[in-house]
């Protein structure tokens, strides 16, 4: 795999497991009182919660913190922008609105309160996913939000701060009529994003399938992942593995067609990423994410997007 995969988005030498952990009182009192509100709760352990689609209610508003936007580089705040690298093909977390071009989702909303943090005007640029990193290293991009999982081979180039926890699941066709799990693939028609965690899990998986003398999988490989939930909701496939936010998101998404097969696996951080050697920049970042965690606003944003149960209590720093 490439350098810049995702957990969809992860590069696994060694595949991190952690669970996520509880948020604090005042951070679960501020989600029941957005949920109280009138957004879904509840949770399956995908890492999202299941209460339908996601809501239109705006993002909370984040006000400034002089002390964590003196942290911010010069290089980086002398235009007032924070440019953001993003793939917007992997909703619910980052994808185009219905006018084809507004960049939305649960990383932009986050991303948006970061740079409110920060004093500072975010920005948002489409990129194919595998481009973002080496944009990032070639100052195309400052930061870098798109579900990229932490993981030792990405911080050997960047440094990356955690902000969400997600793992890999399975979807198939509602009812599954052919009885799928993630153990009987074998010789089953299996899409993935391109680029992904799911592409080096479903080829470990298909080799094990040949190891034991039974059919390879046969894998659809594709470069955006709503293509992929496509291609399985018109049955050219039988399943798809994809971030767990993302299956859940699908099946709130396509009026009953698609449904999620057990419990998500491997599951580990989402940080955003940003050059290495840029002072403090990394801890404001941290510092704007802790805050919002503190404040209620980063729970707000995760219950808009029905994925509360991806919540963290600790955003860190990983260089």
């Amino acid at each position: 795999m490439a350098a810049s995969p995702r957990t969809r988005r992860q590069v696994p030498e060694v595949i991190v497991h952690a669970t996520t952990r509880s948020l604090p009182a005042v951070l679960a009192a501020a989600a029941l009182t957005v949920a109280l509100a009138g957004c879904g709760s509840g949770g399956d352990g995908s890492g999202a919660t299941s209460g339908g689609a996601p809501t239109t209610a705006a993002a909370p508003a984040v006000t400034k913190d002089d002390a964590l936007a003196a942290m911010v580089p010069a290089s980086v705040s002398s235009d007032g922008k924070l440019v953001f690298g993003t793939d917007a093909s992997y909703p619910p977390n980052e994808f185009t609105a219905p006018d084809g071009t507004t960049i939305i989702g649960l990383d932009v909303d986050l991303g948006t309160a970061v740079a409110q943090k920060l004093g500072l005007t975010p920005e948002f640029q489409n990129s194919q996913f595998s481009g973002i990193i080496p944009g990032i290293e070639g100052a195309r991009y400052e930061l870098g939000i798109s579900s990229f999982t932490i993981n030792d081979e990405r911080i050997k180039t960047v440094d990356m701060v955690s902000y969400f926890s997600a793992g890999t699941s399975l979807a198939v066709a509602s009812g599954n009529p052919e009885g799928i799990t993630p153990d009987n693939l074998c010789g089953r028609a299996v899409g993935v994003q391109a680029g992904t965690v799911q592409v080096d899990d479903v080829a470990a998986r298909s080799q094990a399938c040949t190891a034991a003398g039974q059919p390879a999988i046969a894998v659809t490989e594709l470069q955006q992942q709503t293509d992929v939930t496509l291609a399985l909701t018109s049955k050219r496939i039988v399943a798809m593995l994809a971030d767990s936010p993302v299956v859940s998101y699908a099946v709130t998404t396509t009026s009953g067609a698609v449904e999620v097969v057990g419990e998500p696996w491997d599951t580990a951080p989402y940080g955003i990423a940003l050059g290495k050697s840029q002072g403090q920049f990394a801890q404001a970042v941290q510092g704007a994410l802790q805050a919002m965690i503190a404040d209620g606003s980063y729970a707000a944003i995760l219950q808009k997007w029905n994925v509360s149960n991806g919540a963290i209590a600790t955003s860190e720093v990983r260089s």
